[in-house]
């Protein structure tokens, strides 16, 4: 599983000076400990749940589950018998054992450069029982399921926490989503309610949430299901005097909402910045700060069972209808802590910044309930990296001193086409680990971001994890493993990965498969919402007794685990299987490519030919000489085998507005099938008649 040793060739190690004051500090510290998590996992994890406070003991088996569905029922069970609550845990001990009350838990940096606020964990904590008594007095109760659709605000960080200290179950939708999406979330985990704003500024774009809030509800009512309230957060609207007395954590923003109107109030007329036009509906909208100027400050934590859900976060699904992906309590507090200390190696001087939405699971875990379990101070980004300049990050960066910094090779890539100049405008000396999340990254973006933004002496921390896993699985330890550009490395603590063949044999050494999992952790994902046979079909159906993550996995002759993309988005070409993610390396390599995205098309003969979208670099223009240089670029690096059949020039790519690649939309495109399906995630519809209207002529179609 882990190799004896690792190599000391074509790998970065870190410096001496980190090893010296890392958590986990060489390879054979590392192994040591891996070993200890999988053969004695109560030992293991038991040590870690020391560090946390559990009104009653566990009684049973620490970790108990079944992966193979023809022994019965999936379950995974951990520390049963025990109760706690994730929100004492990561405020109260923090504030009255670890006496951390003054320590700032959030810088949060708004949309426009000025727009900033510093909460500390006593501060969160007196907001966070205000807003969980708001609850209680709306109804909510344990095992309630709430519905949030909210900017990035500290507002946000409050409602899933008071969620979670009354034993509520938070469902968190991104802001960027469709009023039919809200809808169709509210209604599968059937909320009781709804949390929202009245809107916010992406860049230069302003979302009107209440209105979209507004739609959603109004569909629910069309479909029969009625949500009786809805908490409205005054985030463009609010004045100075609510924002310091009504319990709002963010200040008034500076860019409010055009058409300043007047409203009377008890006869007088004053001048509110508003949204305007939003309809109020007195029998359902309720106002934030009114509720929580009444509020008291104490607020009891409901103790909760091990296995209670903790929140319910919807993804993907291969059907088009998005799966429920459900997180409890225990488990995913004890992983979610366990990995953001050890894979960012936290320290309690650190300053942290994942630039990822609350709204995806890197927001849940890595913005929220890892980083607050350690009591560390974060950086919480309302705005985009390009505005109001493609500086943006790196100005973030210095003003407030970052050390460990978390974000996406797609923002890597859409930074690297600017060129090395807007980096180089700050310093970044505070910089000391920089990780990445989302997708695999190509070396390329890699070596940019390791030799650019870090200047070569921050490791790199290339994660791979899935919604459904709740935290990192396949990670470097920033001390301890050494790192090569592009690869996942290792398994975290307590996490066994194995590649099967298509028959489900496990393949041994340096082969290329199914990647999945033999054991649980846990942090793993317990059940898809009101409906556990999907999630014994998604995840278990086609290995029975391993968790099967959907992506396909590369381990190479060192041990070293590539993720190679979705197995949708594997290849099988003349019967060799090809990966996308390899193809499209090879692609971004030339110096005109800035972006790219490779995709299968019927084949009489080949099976499946290879059909690539590529944008260029600024500046650059597509010709068939760029397009032969591409051809012999990919068989070189890949081999023939590799050759691209058809490569198409793609100004723009179909993205989901997390920045993900839709690749199923890129699949109907190259094989001129009219027929998309569901494109509510899409970010931008236009680019879709562009890329159809610019499709290259596949002549076996």
């Amino acid at each position: 599983m882990i190799p004896e040793k690792v190599p000391k060739e074509d790998v970065l190690l870190a410096s001496e000076e980190m090893r010296k004051q890392a958590h986990v500090s060489s390879f054979e510290n590392f192994k040591e400990l891996y070993v200890k998590s999988v053969e004695s996992p109560e030992e293991f994890w038991g040590d870690v749940a020391k560090e946390f406070f559990w009104k009653t003991k566990h009684t049973g088996q620490f970790l108990d589950y079944n992966f193979d569905v023809t022994k019965g029922e999936i379950f995974v069970k951990c520390m049963e018998g025990a109760t706690t609550n994730i929100c004492y845990n990561v405020l109260d001990r923090n504030v009255y054992e670890k006496k951390l009350g003054d320590r700032v838990a959030f810088y949060w940096e708004g949309n426009e450069p000025g727009d900033e606020k510093i909460v500390t964990y006593r501060e969160l904590l007196q907001q966070v029982c205000k807003f969980a008594n708001v609850l209680k007095s709306q109804g909510v109760k344990k095992g309630d399921r709430v519905s949030i659709y909210m900017p990035m605000v500290v507002e946000l960080v409050v409602a899933m926490l008071a969620c979670a200290r009354i034993g509520a179950v938070h469902s968190i939708v991104f802001a960027g989503f469709s009023a039919e999406s809200l809808c169709e979330r509210i209604i599968d985990s059937r909320c009781s309610l709804l949390i929202t704003a009245d809107g916010f500024y992406r860049g230069d774009k302003l979302i009107n949430l209440k209105l979209i809030a507004d739609e959603a509800l109004q569909k629910c009512r069309d479909k029969s299901f009625p949500v009786e309230r809805c908490i409205v957060l005054k985030h463009l609207s609010k004045e100075e005097h609510e924002s310091l007395s009504l319990g709002s954590l963010s200040p008034p923003a500076k860019r409010s909402c055009p058409d300043l109107q007047q409203e009377k109030q008890k006869g007088n007329v004053r001048k509110v910045r508003s949204i305007p036009k939003v309809p109020w509906k007195p029998e359902v909208d309720v106002c934030w700060h009114s509720l929580m100027e009444g509020a008291s400050d104490e607020c009891e934590p409901v103790w909760c069972e091990s296995e209670d859900p903790l929140f319910i976060l919807y993804t993907s699904g291969s059907t088009g209808k998005p799966k429920g992906v459900l997180h409890t309590v225990s488990g995913y507090m004890l992983y979610t802590a366990t990995t953001f200390k050890l894979v960012f190696d936290y320290h309690p001087d650190d300053i942290y910044w994942c630039t990822a939405d609350i709204g995806w699971i890197t927001g849940h875990s890595y913005i929220t309930y890892g980083p607050l379990a350690n009591g560390a101070t974060s950086v919480l980004f309302e705005g985009l990296p390009t505005y109001p300049d493609v500086s943006r990050m790196w100005e973030i960066v210095d003003k407030y001193h970052v050390s460990k910094f978390y974000t996406a090779p797609t923002a890597i890539r859409l930074l690297m086409k600017y060129g090395n100049d807007p980096v180089h405008k700050y310093k970044r000396s505070s910089l000391k680990i920089l990780g990445t999340v989302g997708e695999p990254i190509n070396p390329e973006a890699w070596q940019w971001y390791y030799n650019v933004v870090g200047e070569g002496r921050c490791p790199v921390v290339d994660t791979f994890w899935q919604t459904e896993t709740g935290g990192h699985v396949l990670t470097p330890l920033p001390a301890a493993t050494p790192l090569k550009p592009g690869s996942a490395t290792f398994p975290f603590f307590g996490v066994v990965p194995a590649i099967l063949n298509e028959s489900g044999e496990e393949l041994e050494g340096p082969n290329e498969g199914y990647l999945v999992f033999k054991q649980p952790w846990p942090g793993v994902m317990r059940t898809v919402f009101g409906n556990h046979q999907r999630f014994e079909t998604t995840y278990f159906k086609k290995f029975p007794g391993y968790y099967v993550t959907g992506d396909g996995c590369r381990r190479d002759k060192d041990g070293y685990y590539w993720i190679t993309g979705r197995i949708d988005d594997m290849l099988n070409v003349s019967g060799h299987l090809l990966s996308t993610a390899e193809v499209e390396s090879a692609l971004v390599e030339h110096e005109a490519v800035a972006e790219a995205a490779v995709v299968g098309t019927p084949h009489p003969v080949k099976g499946e030919s290879l059909y690539c979208f590529v944008t260029l670099a600024d500046g650059m223009n597509y010709t068939t000489t760029l397009e032969a240089e591409l051809k012999k670029q990919v068989r070189e690096k890949i081999g023939a085998i590799a050759t691209p059949d058809y490569i198409q020039n793609a100004p723009g790519l179909p993205k989901t507005r997390s920045g993900k690649i839709m690749r199923r939309l890129l699949r109907k495109i190259a094989s001129n099938q009219r027929d998309l399906g569901d494109v509510s995630t899409l970010a931008d519809t236009s680019v879709i008649e562009q890329l159809f209207e610019n499709r290259c002529c596949t002549a076996h179609m």
